[in-house]
């Protein structure tokens, strides 16, 4: 446990205002005698001008601290999110955590982030074979001829445990160079928070090996390599506790009742993915179903198995999507097949 530190360094971390994916910005703020709370955070500005969130003759902007860890890769270190107001103090209009309307832990999410290790040389993933090798071998792969950057993504998950962050796992995934992790959070915010945080870990992680992060959902394009989505699993007290099939069948029609609504904050270029090949449903239909990675809705099978008691995936998210903003579209689409 930290203690009180002479001087701490405060990473502040928000999104900025560019489309059609925002960008993670950061600076840091040295305090005295600081403990380790949130509370101890004071407000900060910085200049929106400069994010595409504010106009050069009235620039500020503002940072409301939300979330503190400790910098794992930094002495006296944390790392604090920020949402951003405007500099009346009101939400700023590419705050997507402040589109939460909950604010109570009934709501758990558990999000499976998938993205590239990207060479920003070669502008492919790295490790990407020369002679176009199917891909397959690649999943949760072992070797040195299939698996491609495990020191970086070992130094990555160290990394967000030792800030606290509530990773449940990693894994090599399907293509070339494409891995994945797992973030599980009881309350919309909280699970955002923790997403973005792990986000910025990874990104500031790569610079040490010359490399990016390549959060798009279809980097390599119309080839036959998988994209990268952002899985999210949710449930709610009434999912699991129902034991009723009627009402997870009730709550995926709600889904496919409102599908703009979700596509429309899913992630940008998330057509790209959706297309009915490579583990997704065309972005065009709605399904939904047990056990169906196919699916638009996966109803895990050990959900069944507990006599329909537990959690949905919604498969949809893509990689690059803001958790905020799904988070909170779920919710009120789960609440709305309740009524």
């Amino acid at each position: 446990m930290r203690t009180m530190m002479d001087k701490a360094k405060l990473e502040y971390i928000w999104l900025d205002g560019f489309e059609p994916t925002q960008s993670l910005r950061s600076k840091t703020m040295v305090r005295k005698d600081f403990n380790g709370t949130l509370e101890e955070c004071p407000m900060w500005s910085f200049d929106g001008s400069s994010t595409l969130q504010a106009e050069g003759s009235d620039s500020d902007c503002l940072l409301k601290p939300v979330f503190i860890c400790p910098d794992p890769d930094r002495n006296f270190g944390y790392l604090v999110m920020c949402e951003v107001l405007n500099a009346d103090g009101t939400s700023h209009s590419t705050n997507g955590r402040a589109t939460i309307d909950d604010d109570d832990d009934d709501f758990w999410f558990g999000f499976e982030q998938e993205y590239f290790l990207w060479d920003p040389e070669t502008k492919l993933p790295l490790g990407f074979p020369r002679d176009q090798t199917p891909q397959g071998q690649f999943y949760c792969s072992v070797g040195g001829a299939n698996t491609f950057g495990r020191n970086i993504v070992e130094d990555h998950f160290d990394q967000c445990l030792d800030a606290g962050l509530n990773v449940e796992g990693i894994n090599a995934e399907v293509a070339v160079g494409q891995w994945e992790y797992q973030i599980f959070a009881k309350g919309a915010k909280e699970a955002g928070d923790q997403i973005w945080v792990s986000r910025y870990l990874a990104e500031r992680n790569a610079e040490k090996y010359g490399l990016t992060i390549e959060w798009h959902p279809k980097p390599l394009g119309a080839t036959d390599w998988n994209g990268s989505g952002m899985h999210a699993n949710f449930s709610d007290n009434t999912l699991r506790t129902c034991g009723d099939e009627k009402m997870f069948n009730q709550v995926c029609e709600a889904f496919g009742k409102n599908i703009k609504k979700h596509m429309d904050v899913y992630g940008a270029h998330n057509e790209q993915r959706l297309t009915g090949l490579h583990e997704t449903q065309s972005i065009h239909e709605f399904s939904y179903g047990v056990s169906d990675r196919g699916a638009s809705i996966r109803i895990p099978v050990g959900t069944v198995e507990d006599g329909w008691k537990g959690r949905l995936e919604d498969r949809r998210p893509s990689s690059n999507g803001d958790p905020y903003k799904i988070a909170s579209v779920i919710i009120t689409t789960t609440k709305s097949a309740y009524n």
